[in-house]
């Protein structure tokens, strides 16, 4: 009996140091082996049965494995639990006045505490009802079985169980007794189908290995982020990134960053623009000075200075206005050389001289006067005859036609410094010398903007 006590005392010292699971649904099977007392009331009132209770002296206990049991995990904290039991009874009364074979056969419902009290995991107390048969010295019937019980967990799978209750029969057969019993049980039947140690019922990922933080799910970078909510889940990350990594720490994750290893911006998706002329730098052939994209990035080359940039600059190494496309300013306008030009189509000379023809003296006015509103222009005039006559005549009288005009120009104000007059003969004609009127054409001057 002392042994027994102090298994009892052993059992409690456990109790307050053991931290392991409880049984539940994940392992619904159990099986225990075990010893267990059998103690026949003595006395009729309360007082004496409770001292009966916890008094030792008659004890009847049969020292091997004389109990086995088997549970199954209902629902809601219930379990149905089957066992049979043997002993050797030695003691009814009075210490050893019988002996005679005991056995009971069990069917009870077993119900959880921790599902009032919430789970205390590696501890697991719980009341019981049912009936059970049992026969003592070759007298049986049914009777009533209540009582209570716990198990302690060592690990996942084995545990210690202690239970006690009353057996009432209904038709005195067998006198009222205590039973009670104290053995390992066993729990199996859990299914946890990747392996994880989470049972499949608890496991949210249950065909996939993972860890209890998340339900079952796996971590495969072990980022901190489950792999069903990481954009990356096979390289560590962020959680600020949906657990992406952002090498650069520009806050545009690594996967949508163009430049991972460049802090940039989210607008540029993640790459940097330095001199913010809007050319990423890795296109930028000038990344530190601001320049169009047209031109890679870098700014325009203006080679003559003049404010016109080379793109635009008709006359790229000569300095110019930009009215002019980059050109030097022209002395003279266009519609000037033209009006010129037509006007000296209307200087004829009388034939074989350097005298004007009537008439020819207005277009000469409006020559002059157009050349005094552009000082700045130079002019070359040449004069021209026809085929009659000699080659050197010819030559003598173009020359002294061209001077004719260029001191007639003069005359009306026109500095002499900005003529040339030059004779070329009838060696560049414009018409044909086979007939009058191409001779005529062909006796000519013709003024020409040197500048």
């Amino acid at each position: 009996m002392k042994r027994l006590k102090i298994a009892v005392i052993a059992l409690f010292t456990l109790v307050a140091v053991s931290n392991v699971n409880a049984q539940d649904e994940n392992n619904p099977w159990v099986v225990g082996f075990g010893l267990n007392t059998v103690d026949f009331y003595n006395g009729n009132d309360f007082s004496d049965q409770l001292k009966d209770l916890f008094g030792s002296s008659d004890w009847n206990v049969l020292p091997s494995i004389s109990r086995v049991s088997g549970e199954k995990y209902l629902d809601k904290g219930f379990t149905l639990q089957l066992a049979g039991s043997l002993n050797k009874i030695k003691t009814l009364n009075t210490k050893d006045d019988s002996d005679f074979l005991y056995y009971s056969v069990d069917a009870i419902v077993k119900y959880d505490l921790n599902n009032l009290v919430g789970d205390t995991s590696w501890f697991d107390p719980y009341v019981y009802l049912g009936g059970s048969y049992v026969s003592a010295d070759s007298e049986g019937e049914g009777m009533l079985n209540v009582g209570l019980g716990f198990n302690t967990w060592f690990n996942e799978n084995l545990g210690l169980n202690f239970q006690t209750g009353t057996k009432k029969g209904f038709a005195d057969n067998v006198k009222s007794h205590y039973q009670s019993s104290l053995g390992l049980v066993f729990k199996f039947g859990g299914k946890d189908t990747d392996g994880d140690g989470i049972y499949d019922r608890e496991d949210a990922c249950p065909e996939v290995a993972g860890l209890a933080e998340f339900n079952g799910c796996p971590d495969a970078d072990g980022d901190g982020i489950k792999d069903s909510d990481d954009a990356c889940p096979n390289v560590a990350g962020l959680a600020a990134m949906n657990g992406c990594p952002d090498s650069d720490g520009d806050g545009v994750a690594d996967k949508d960053d163009m430049c991972p290893n460049s802090k940039g911006t989210k607008a540029n998706k993640g790459c940097p623009d330095t001199d913010g002329d809007g050319v990423l730098d890795k296109d930028d052939k000038c990344a530190n000075v601001a320049g169009p994209a047209a031109n890679s990035g870098c700014p325009w080359p203006d080679t003559d200075g003049d404010g016109v940039l080379d793109k635009d600059d008709k006359c790229p190494n000569v300095a110019g206005v930009a009215s002019e496309a980059g050109c030097p300013e022209k002395v003279i306008k266009k519609e000037a050389v033209e009006a010129i030009n037509f006007a000296a189509k209307t200087i004829l000379f009388n034939t074989g001289r350097a005298s004007f023809k009537k008439g020819v003296s207005s277009k000469l006015d409006e020559i002059a006067t157009i050349m005094n509103n552009n000082p700045k222009a130079t002019f070359a005039i040449g004069g021209h005859t026809d085929s009659t006559g000699s080659a050197s005549i010819n030559l003598r009288l173009s020359e002294k036609r061209a001077i004719a005009v260029r001191d007639y120009l003069v005359k009306k104000g026109v500095d002499t410094t900005r003529l040339e007059a030059k004779g070329f003969g009838a060696g560049y004609p414009v018409d044909s010398n086979k007939t009058r009127a191409g001779r005529s054409n062909n006796r000519r001057v013709e003024i020409k903007v040197t500048n």
